[in-house]
């Protein structure tokens, strides 16, 4: 019988192991993944209080913790939010399905309590058992992350165009494009509304963030972006020799002539010179544009799964 009790500084050790035990299991299906030696101290999860573990008799089999609710979910909304990340939830032997739904039941609760109405929970992509029983629950996949090698993709190269690294001063040549991605990214079926910045708050922010912007040219316009940082939404993006993209966008008319193909590769031939070995990036599988893109040449490793709940039931948790 599993019984589900408070996440407490005693359980941490285990659970770092679980979820070593779980981050080992997908590297072996996406080999891009860095080899780790340790997960991250979960002791955090244990003093936010909205963690739970499982117990069969008196083994522990899995953990689920959240980070502390925030407002703002996903930035474009006015809902209050908890993330359970990659490494802050796993479950070991048999009947992992099983284990994950007791531990939401009681975690739920908890996040509930706190005034959370959106959920979220970051698996492995290769995860399908625990997947599977969570959408019955009511989740749905949002968002990924993947990875690749930083090795060439082997393209035949396009004409016409110029592939740049673009310095602080050129960064009001893409801020339009800028402003299209937002559009899209609002339009369906993504529907995620973010206001667009102006100049200014677009360049302080690729300054604070040290964002990097790689283009594609012609005939002096600037057709496509991307945007890569030191940061991302897993542990391994802090890694050394690792970089991620967090923006890129490419005019319609231009897509399918292989110039983003082109860009992409023309970043990673520049990474590699650099001593970069690994390309991250996430997408939100509702949009499909990136779905359809990333996919063909990243391996996804995470996939974070969501759910709304009825706010007015977080009135009477």
């Amino acid at each position: 019988m599993i019984s589900i009790v408070d996440f407490v500084d005693s359980h941490i050790e285990k659970a770092m192991n679980i979820a070593l035990e779980r981050y080992n299991l997908e590297r072996k299906r996406v080999p891009a993944l860095p080899k780790i030696d340790a997960i991250p101290d979960l002791t955090p999860f244990a003093e936010f209080g909205l963690g739970v573990a499982a117990f069969h008799g008196d083994e522990m089999v899995g953990f689920l913790c959240s980070v502390p609710a925030f407002p703002n979910v996903f930035r474009s909304t006015d809902a209050i939010g908890v993330f359970s990340p990659m490494h802050a939830n796993g479950a070991t032997g048999i009947n992992r399905a099983l284990i994950y739904d007791l531990m939401y039941q009681a975690a739920g609760k908890r996040w509930a309590a706190a005034g959370a109405s959106s959920h979220a929970i970051c698996l492995y992509a290769h995860d399908r058992e625990v997947q599977e029983r969570l959408f019955l629950r009511g989740f749905g996949l949002r968002c990924l992350d993947a990875i690749r090698l930083a090795e060439g993709l082997s393209l035949s190269p396009v004409s016409g165009f110029e592939f740049c690294e673009l310095s602080p001063d050129e960064l009001p040549s893409i801020l339009s494009l800028n402003h299209k991605l937002d559009e899209h990214m609002a339009s369906s079926p993504t529907f995620i509304l973010r206001p667009s910045d102006s100049i200014e708050a677009f360049c302080e922010k690729a300054e604070q963030s040290h964002a990097r912007f790689f283009a594609a040219k012609t005939e002096g316009e600037t057709v496509a972006f991307i945007k890569a940082e030191q940061d991302g939404e897993t542990f391994i993006c802090s890694l050394p020799g690792y970089l991620h993209i967090t923006g890129a966008y490419c005019l319609p008319e231009y897509r399918g002539t292989g110039v983003y193909q082109n860009l992409l590769d023309f970043l990673i031939g520049i990474l590699k010179t650099e001593g970069y070995a690994l390309l991250g990036v996430d997408f939100e599988s509702i949009n499909p544009t990136a779905y359809g893109f990333w996919l063909k040449y990243f391996d996804a490793y995470t996939h974070s799964v969501t759910r709304r709940i009825d706010e007015h039931a977080i009135q009477k948790s």
